[in-house]
């Protein structure tokens, strides 16, 4: 059972397509068609049923699913063990980030990072922090920067480096703007623009309304935060909002209430043997880390 047929296998089961594989792993359909076929001759079973233009694991596929992707971990952890013994920082690394920390926190790290390491390849992949957190767990990624699960994972370390003071703002022109002081409960009676249901910073926010008794009106969802203080600019609705993205556009509303906080850190699975490009990694953003993310309990 070689890892590159284990690789078209973990592809077309994520991608649920030979062609859109194909595409990932960089290979003719038929390329990918033939691996898999020598992987169901090896273990004597069919692992995708093929209905159409569809693609589904059949049982025997569900049941190599998770043990295909412990063996490609096993395998790169191996390496990666092997390589690390010489001590040089190199190779590649595969991270990824947010496209708000990416575009607001992580830029001087990674300046500083590929001049002190200019031999390593970085994999930078733009996620949602959701993504990234499923492809830590499932092995896809060294390392994820991004905003941390209020309830994390077992398997995985998680480490704060910063905290985002989340303010509620609303446009100019919104009936709200302008007031002196608002008790929290205002908001639930005007449409909000918020990321969407699934999201990390959703759940904080309507986690905070619910401690209250209180819900949320959501009319517009988008996971882009640019995109949501455009929506507020314009009137849409009211939102919540980092401080570094909050500017004459917008206003800030006096809600009598303390500031929403969500943690921006790091995080990796416990039992992957890390690269020596990523503990360089770590120790940057170590360095970066803020008293408050410190204190983050």
């Amino acid at each position: 059972m070689d890892t590159q047929s284990l690789q078209a296998f973990l592809a077309v089961a994520d991608h649920g397509s030979f062609s859109l594989a194909g595409e990932h792993l960089h290979l003719t359909q038929p390329a990918v068609s033939k691996r898999i076929a020598g992987l169901e001759d090896q273990v004597g079973a069919r692992l995708f049923d093929r209905i159409g233009r569809r693609v589904s694991l059949t049982e025997a596929g569900r049941l190599l699913l998770p043990r295909a992707r412990q063996i490609l971990v096993m395998v790169d952890d191996s390496r990666r063990a092997i390589g690390n013994l010489s001590g040089d920082v190199g190779g590649s690394l595969t991270m990824a980030t947010s496209h708000h920390i990416g575009l607001h926190r992580l830029p001087p790290i990674l300046k500083a990072y590929t001049q002190a390491h200019p031999e390593v390849r970085l994999d930078m992949r733009f996620l949602d922090s959701e993504q990234a957190y499923q492809d830590v767990l499932d092995g896809e990624l060294e390392l994820a920067v991004v905003t941390l699960a209020p309830s994390p994972a077992p398997d995985l370390t998680v480490v704060p480096v910063w905290v985002d003071q989340l303010r509620f703002v609303c446009g100019r022109d919104h009936p709200l703007a302008g007031r002196q002081r608002l008790a929290l409960s205002a908001l639930s009676t005007f449409d909000a623009v918020l990321p969407g249901h699934l999201t990390f910073t959703r759940g904080i926010v309507v986690d905070t309304f619910a401690r209250e008794g209180l819900k949320v009106q959501v009319a517009l969802s988008t996971n882009y935060l640019e995109t949501l203080k455009m929506m507020v600019a314009i009137g849409l609705g009211w939102s919540v909002l980092p401080e570094s993205l909050i500017d004459d556009e917008i206003e800030v509303l006096p809600i009598d209430h303390r500031p929403i906080q969500r943690p921006l850190g790091y995080l990796m699975h416990k039992s992957r043997t890390l690269s020596n490009a990523a503990r360089s990694m770590l120790t940057m953003l170590e360095a970066a880390r803020s008293p408050e993310a410190r204190r983050w309990q």
